[in-house]
Formats: C-alpha cells, structure tokens, sequence
C-alpha cells in the first residue's frame, strides 16, 4: 500500500469509518473477460454518529461531517501536490461506485452530475457521498469542486492521537503500518530520557571493566574555557 494512502487510511479509522484502499473498478471487457478502469485510492463508509472515542470534539476534525447523515467519501491521494486523476472523474467509475452503495442504475447519472458539479452529492438511500483529494502540497492546477485536507493535518491528528491516548495504545500492538509506525516513532522518542542520554549509545564493558567516562559527558560538565585554546601553543600568535 502507498505511504500516504496507509496514513489516510488510518486517519479516516480514527474518526469512524470503514475504509477500503486501492479499490479496483473494473469494467465488462469483451472477451478479454473484465478489465480495470482505475483503482481509487480510498473509500470510506462512515454511520450515523459513528465517533470511534469517547472525545467527540477530537473527532472528524477537517472532514466536514454532517452527525446526522451517513457519509461515504471517495478519496484521492498523493504524496505532491493535490490533484484528482480522470479515472476518478470518469462517470462509469462513478456510476460503479453509487452502485456499490445500492443505489440503482436510474439515480446514476443525477449522483454523478451532482458530484462533478459540487463534489458532493445526495442518494436517494439518505447517504451523502463526497469527493475527497488528500496531498502534501497545494494544488499545481485547477482541481475539480471537491474538499483538500492536506497530509500534514492528517499526521499532525495522528499524532496528536497517539500523545493523547499513549496510556492505553502502549500496551496494543498493530498490525495497520501508518499506526503501528507512529508508536514506535513516539515510543523512540519517549526512550531518550534513558540512562542512555542524548547520545543515546552506550557500550557495555567487559566483565571487571569500568564503564569508560562518555568524552561529550566530560565536555559538558567541563566546557572550555575563552582564551584556553592556545594552551599547547595553538591559537596563540
């Protein structure tokens, strides 16, 4: 799975949907049997108040959700610049992905007029379905009508998540790689108040050897002072 796809993927988890990524659209091939129109990167089905925490107002932050209705995102993502390939425009694309959600082939064509004209588009199921584009950097060009969130709210929310609930996630273990990432970057971090110090090496000694003085120890507890560097002759003219 893309980096950036497994980040946003985790982001959408922690507010309360049920993600797929890189789902393929395939379409009736002929003889050739079935052939894939585009994958989308990500498509998230999200319930009535389906908060994931017991902190709603952490919740959901950027993506917009109405609480009162069923939210269904399809979400492009890049590592660059925002930006929204065809494939994902095209309406038989659209048409499958409405069609997933149970809608019938005679509602089609108002969703994806809708959803290429606002980006955001009402089914007669009561669902709401939206485009989403994810990326490191603004747009380079002109992007259909549709919600940004950049990749850097979407970490600093996951990060942020992991600092606020570290007192239980420290004891989980995870098998999703954009979450199971950020725990061990944040339990790095929280192990540099070791005996290890800021150099964060140490080296054993052998059996009834001392533990040699660490030189930048040394350093800091005696910094040099002005106008000793010519001690040995150096620095003086």
């Amino acid at each position: 799975m893309d980096h950036a796809v497994a980040l946003v993927q985790a982001y959408l988890q922690l507010n309360g949907y049920f993600t797929s990524a890189e789902s393929p659209i395939v379409a009736n091939g002929g003889r050739a049997g079935v052939r894939t129109i585009t994958d989308i990167d990500i498509l998230a089905f999200r319930f009535l108040s389906g908060l994931p925490t017991s902190e709603p107002r952490h919740a959901a932050q950027g993506l917009g959700v109405d609480i009162g209705t069923i939210d269904m995102i399809i979400g492009e993502v890049k590592e660059g610049r925002v930006g929204i390939n065809s494939g994902i425009r095209d309406p038989d694309v659209l048409k499958s992905v409405a069609r997933r959600m149970g809608d019938s082939a005679d509602d089609a064509g108002n969703i994806v007029d809708a959803l290429l004209n606002t980006g955001k588009a009402m089914l007669p199921t009561g669902y709401v379905v939206r485009l989403i584009a994810f990326g490191a950097f603004p747009p380079g060009s002109q992007v259909p009508p549709c919600r940004i969130i950049s990749l850097r709210h979407v970490l600093r929310f996951l990060q942020d998540y992991v600092r606020r609930h570290w007192g239980v996630l420290r004891h989980m273990q995870f098998k999703d790689p954009a979450l199971g990432f950020l725990m061990t970057l944040e339990k790095a971090k929280r192990g540099e108040a070791g005996r290890r110090g800021e150099e964060g090496v140490e080296v054993v000694p052998a059996l009834g050897e001392q533990r040699a003085v660490r030189e930048r120890a040394e350093v800091l507890r005696n910094p040099p002072q002005p106008g000793n560097e010519g001690r040995n002759g150096r620095g003086k003219r």
